[in-house]
């Protein structure tokens, strides 16, 4: 059986938080930020507007593009999250309440990664016939989680959701590969307390967000090439013959930094970083659609997925792009 995405949605929040926004609040700068990352600005949750509504919303645009009928025999919801509304109920089992699925539902904690993770589990739900279709979301409302005082975390994350049904493809398409990592032992370097107020190792938690930004930059270069030409190689498959990467959008630089030793030319990468700086687990899925939209990705294209995270962890994975006319 070949399973690949049967039909996608996405949303960001209505508010724009421009750098010249932060300029007015942090000691920085539109310029500091642009040429440590590539952001501009990013879009912002309202007050009362969190993950869950978040998730509703990119369901609504996937079933306005393709139809209610795009959630017919789904029996599974995965939410990947960092940021879900609570540590139970889980938000994927909002999801399932909100649009009447008989399913199945559970949150997924990787990372940003973690909508890497989810495509790989549904993949291997339906694969082993544990379920028919799986809807996999990938939502955040990190502002919720950020300190605004601190430029080095506070300037890079955005708001965001994107929703997607896998299931059954024609032979051919689909998913070729999946590469899944972690590395506890960087833990530490991304970081966001929940009952406990430090690691096993001791690194004490913060009620915000920690980065630690040149140890995380440096492991993202080196997984963003190990991890890609890994998830190519057991596709059967050669970087030439990737057609179009979708890189976790985290930082330009590293972007960057991917698509040269890929040696792909610029008009064959998404950057959508500048506009919405890193949604964590929604950020592939929004750059997937935007792709989309724009007519760069076609029926048979080799694509290539990529992104990294907390934990610390990483995922890749190739696919055959098809989606009915």
């Amino acid at each position: 059986m070949n399973i690949g995405i049967l039909a996608l949605g996405t949303y960001a929040p209505e508010r724009v938080m421009t750098n010249h926004d932060f300029e007015k609040i942090l000691d920085t700068s539109d310029e500091w930020i642009v040429s440590r990352t590539g952001i501009r600005e990013r879009r912002l949750a309202a007050e009362g507007e969190f993950t869950s509504h978040l998730a509703f919303r990119a369901v609504e645009d996937l079933i306005r593009r393709h139809g209610r009928s795009a959630l017919e025999g789904v029996d599974l919801v995965i939410v990947a999250t960092n940021t879900p509304d609570a540590l139970f109920p889980a938000t994927a089992a909002l999801v399932q309440d909100r649009f009447g699925l008989s399913a199945g539902a559970y949150d997924l904690l990787a990372g940003c990664p973690g909508w890497g993770y989810a495509i790989a589990q549904a993949h291997a739900m339906v694969k082993s016939g544990l379920a028919r279709k799986v809807l996999t979301i990938g939502s955040e409302t990190l502002s919720k989680i950020l300190d605004y005082t601190d430029r080095s975390t506070a300037v890079l994350f955005g708001d965001g959701a994107g929703a997607a049904v896998i299931g059954p493809v024609p032979e051919g398409y689909g998913f070729k590969s999946f590469v899944l990592g972690a590395d506890g032992s960087g833990g530490k370097e991304l970081m966001l307390r929940c009952i406990a107020d430090k690691l096993p190792d001791g690194s004490p938690m913060r009620q915000y967000a920690y980065m630690n930004g040149r140890e995380v930059f440096k492991f993202a270069v080196r997984v963003m090439n190990t991890a890609t030409l890994e998830a190519i190689e057991k596709a059967g498959l050669k970087p030439e013959d990737i057609k179009y990467l979708i890189p976790h959008q985290a930082n330009a630089r590293i972007i960057e930094a991917a698509r040269e030793r890929l040696g792909l030319p610029p008009e064959q990468v998404w950057v959508n970083v500048d506009r919405y700086g890193n949604t964590s687990t929604a950020s592939m899925p929004i750059a997937l659609q935007e792709a989309l939209d724009a007519g760069k990705i076609h029926n048979g294209d080799h694509i290539l997925f990529v992104t990294f995270g907390a934990g610390l962890t990483w995922a890749a994975s190739v696919m055959t792009w098809w989606q009915p006319d």
